[in-house]
């Protein structure tokens, strides 16, 4: 929010529980390789004890998808793949099938078959290639390491190499949930040499609470022109981080959603400042989005409502919610992540240059 007024935003509604990535989950796994990295490349391969999988669902997946996440990392292993490559073979599969071996295709593959749904052009084996977990997954790392310089590329935009999807930032939103899930099943870090997060939003994005003037005073004029660690300036924040923009002069200030550089003021006037910008909106949440919600909406500030951002997007149409000013005093002004039902939030804001407003 962005008023001297306005106390905390309590999306009450839309919480199902708080989520510390893997601090938790990672207890059920079962693995040997602690000292891979998921996120960089170069990671060692990642192993998995297909005795251990977790009891509980991880990131939304569970029971049979978890079975199918542990083939598709085993065949990245049997290849001597990086953690980052299994990673982007579970995220590739997470967003063609959700983890499923499906025997149908889609409108544009009818013959779509498997995890992977490849198609019966030849290139994919036969059917029963197609439909066996370990042998797609292994065709699907096969063609991937032929893709030149693949391990630099951003997750998505690799996985988009191979698959040729209509949208080649579809894969973008499974990503945190893929390093969730391969984390969680071959029990390895996430963090950097520092102890920080190296998996924040893919494409120059940000790690959990980076907000530089998270300790500012609040009331007061930020450097994006906000007030200080209103959900509106961590959400603009993430807007720069996303579009490159971390250091001044920033791309995306108060003042540039309208012509006469007059202020957005609270959330609420944020999806105006959106379409009059003709920035694409939608109802289907991607990471790095902002969340938007109208006055009243999920539990929002009547007056002001409420903006965050999707830090990750799980198997079972939730996501992941971070941002500021979502906690009830005296921890308002700080920063939080919970998990929101799909349908709760008014819409979601994508970034500009995002080439169409839905997932396909």
């Amino acid at each position: 929010m962005q008023s001297q007024k306005s106390g905390p935003v309590l999306v009450a509604g839309a919480v199902l529980a708080p989520i510390g990535l893997v601090l938790s989950i990672i207890l059920f796994g079962g693995g040997s390789e602690a000292a891979a990295d998921v996120c960089s490349p170069g990671g060692a391969s990642v192993s998995v004890d297909q005795g251990q999988l977790p009891k509980v669902a991880v990131a939304g997946y569970q029971g049979e998808q978890l079975k199918n996440a542990a083939l598709v990392i085993d065949a990245g292993k049997a290849l001597g793949l990086s953690a980052r490559g299994q990673t982007i073979g579970v995220m590739t599969a997470m967003g063609e099938s959700g983890l499923r071996v499906l025997d149908y295709g889609d409108g544009p593959g009818p013959d779509s078959r498997g995890l992977f749904q490849q198609r019966d052009n030849g290139a994919w084996g036969t059917y029963q290639d197609r439909m066996n977990p370990f042998v797609s997954a292994t065709n699907f790392f096969t063609a991937l390491e032929k893709v030149p310089g693949w391990e630099q590329l951003e997750p998505t935009m690799a996985a988009h190499r191979v698959q040729r999807n209509a949208d080649p930032f579809h894969y973008q939103s499974y990503w945190a949930a893929a390093v969730d899930v391969v984390a969680a099943l071959g029990d390895v870090k996430t963090t950097d040499l520092g102890g920080e997060s190296s998996c924040g939003i893919p494409g120059q994005s940000g790690k959990d609470d980076d907000l530089p003037w998270r300790t500012s005073k609040i009331y007061e004029p930020s450097p994006l022109g906000m007030y200080n660690r209103e959900c509106v300036d961590f959400a603009l924040w993430r807007v720069n981080q996303q579009l490159g923009s971390t250091t001044a002069p920033y791309k995306v200030l108060n003042g540039t959603f309208r012509p006469d550089g007059a202020v957005l003021g609270s959330a609420l006037t944020w999806k105006d400042g959106w379409d009059a910008k003709g920035w694409p909106t939608g109802t289907t949440p991607r990471v790095g989005a902002v969340v938007w919600y109208s006055p009243g909406t999920g539990g929002a500030d009547g007056t002001y409502g409420h903006v965050a951002v999707v830090k990750a997007v799980n198997g079972d149409g939730s996501f992941l919610e971070e941002g500021y000013n979502g906690n009830p005093a005296p921890n308002d002004h700080t920063y939080y992540t919970r998990t929101v039902r799909n349908g709760t939030p008014s819409a979601f804001l994508y970034l500009p240059g995002s080439n169409q407003a839905e997932e396909p």
